[in-house]
């Protein structure tokens, strides 16, 4: 069962039941006869993560999901015990629910790990990462989520500068090139999105990638952007992982958010393309 509703922009929020009762809520973008690609937000992000994707969407014709993963937005928190590789699921209740057979799948920043969880699914075609970071990876973040009380207190007080601050407190975390009100208020708009339920979610991801063994993709075609200058995500991890797969890696003189506003439109031109 699904409720739909109007979301920023126009783009369309989706609310659907899961299997085990808790609601997930997605935004579709892009060109509704296209073949699907499944974005995965940055912890913490949201559904409003669509806004930064639409306009390359729509000009490599593929029609854009980008769920609120548990405890954001408005999906629904999920049990206490629930760890990285429990992605998959939701993310197959998904495909299901949109009576999608395959997707390919895009991870920005800390939705990494959980986009390489979904690549385990066998109606996974290819992936693509930007920006990202890596289970076991060894970035700040994930290094503070073996304290959680720090953690917590993290994200509480970014989200107090950002509501005192304005938006350019937020985008000014990510990236340190000029951007457009338009887009600075996007990224805003997603950070606040994000934290509606609180700092729950973002910690138990963290957590969740910072102890989560290595796991084997199967034979997925991944390719990676990742800037030279980005001090969020570790560029090391990544460059290792496109070797032990035989990914491709490209790398670009940019910070964490600048990569990815350069590097939208291949990345999707890339995961519209027929395996």
């Amino acid at each position: 069962m699904s409720s739909p509703t109007m979301s920023v922009d126009g783009l369309k929020t989706i609310e659907c039941r899961l299997p085990d009762g808790r609601t997930l809520a997605y935004t579709v973008a892009g060109e509704a006869a296209g073949p699907t690609v499944v974005a995965n937000h940055g912890i913490p992000g949201s559904r409003l993560f669509a806004r930064l994707l639409d306009g390359p969407a729509s000009n490599a014709g593929v029609r854009l999901l980008v769920p609120d993963r548990p405890g954001y937005g408005r999906s629904d928190a999920p049990p206490g015990d629930r760890g990285l590789m429990d992605w998959r699921g939701d993310y197959e209740a998904l495909l299901a629910h949109e009576s999608v057979e395959a997707a390919t799948v895009l991870g920005f920043s800390g939705g990494g790990p959980f986009a390489l969880a979904a690549a385990t699914s066998d109606r996974t075609d290819r992936i693509a990462l930007v920006s990202a970071t890596i289970p076991g990876g060894g970035d700040v973040l994930t290094t503070l989520a073996r304290v959680p009380f720090v953690l917590r207190a993290f994200f509480r007080l970014g989200a107090w500068r950002a509501r005192w601050s304005g938006p350019e407190a937020v985008a000014n975390q990510l990236t340190d090139r000029d951007l457009s009100p338009e887009t600075v208020e996007t990224v805003a708009a997603d950070y606040h999105e994000a934290l509606q339920q609180g700092a729950h979610a973002p910690v138990r991801e963290l957590r969740s990638a910072a102890t989560t063994q290595p796991f084997d993709l199967p034979d997925t075609a991944l390719r990676v952007w990742h800037g030279t200058a980005d001090e969020n995500a570790p560029l090391d991890p990544v460059r290792n992982l496109v070797t032990e797969v035989g990914g491709e890696c490209t790398s670009v003189d940019a910070d964490h958010l600048g990569t990815l506003l350069e590097c939208r439109p291949d990345a999707i031109a890339w995961l519209s393309q027929e395996s």
